[in-house]
């Protein structure tokens, strides 16, 4: 089939070769030391996983420096996880220390595997959300500043997922770890007539609202809405 610029890319073009090799013919998983991972193919073939922590909000500088790491030890992969971890998969068992050197060079923690504390999943903050009730990045920092150590070892009882959002919409999916920090509005919006009548879609505003507090104004020349403080939850959908 030829090349379209329709639709993603085929995922197993940016596959290691020994992942396209043993797909679905992966013989065992096991974690080394925290952060450092070994998969073994019923061929025989072996990849190593190195898994490291790494900030929600990254510049270009920085992708390019793990991108280095990526091309001088990985041939050119690496993956982030659905956790913002950053794992270099190399077949190559002499890279894995250059690896762990070179991210710990960038302060980058090597771990977050077994059982052990992932890298905390966060919402945008008040970086590029218009309805955060809070930031999440300094949040999200200084609790990783307390929890570093169950990030770079495996002490824990069990692994735990910890995610932030800064509001109730939750889309840091907060609904899917075993520990949540969930930002909460705590005043109603405040709506102003001239501006909603001007450029809001009223149908569309009322219809945001989950539990139906946003009403037609009771005064049918007044192109606006009333709020019904009993049934808001506060969660911003009306303004996003």
């Amino acid at each position: 089939m030829g090349r379209t610029d329709i639709g993603p890319p085929d995922y197993k073009e940016m596959m290691p070769e020994v992942i396209k090799k043993n797909y679905g013919h992966w013989k065992y998983h096991e974690i080394l030391k925290p952060g450092v991972m070994r998969h073994v193919g019923e061929s025989g073939d072996e990849l190593f996983t190195v898994r490291v922590g790494s900030p929600r909000l990254v510049s270009v500088d920085f992708i390019r420096d793990i991108c280095d790491i990526a091309d001088k030890y990985c041939d050119g992969h690496l993956r982030f996880t659905s956790r913002y971890n950053i794992e270099f998969l190399t077949p190559n068992k002499k890279n894995v220390g250059p690896i762990v050197a070179a991210a710990k060079t960038l302060g980058l923690p090597v771990g977050g595997t077994g059982d052990a504390i992932s890298n905390i999943v966060h919402t945008q903050g008040w970086a590029h959300c218009h309805s955060a009730a809070t930031d999440s990045s300094p949040i999200v920092k200084a609790l990783m500043d307390e929890l570093y150590g169950y990030f770079t070892s495996m002490k824990l009882p069990g692994k735990i997922r910890v995610s932030l959002a800064c509001c109730i919409n939750m889309c840091g999916a907060v609904h899917c770890s075993d520990l949540a920090i969930v930002g909460v509005h705590t005043k109603i919006p405040k709506v102003n007539h001239e501006k909603v009548a001007a450029i809001c879609e009223i149908p569309t505003v009322m219809a945001s609202c989950p539990t139906g507090a946003i009403r037609r104004h009771p005064d049918k020349d007044v192109k606006s809405v009333v709020i019904r403080e009993d049934l808001c939850m506060y969660c911003g959908n009306c303004y996003t």
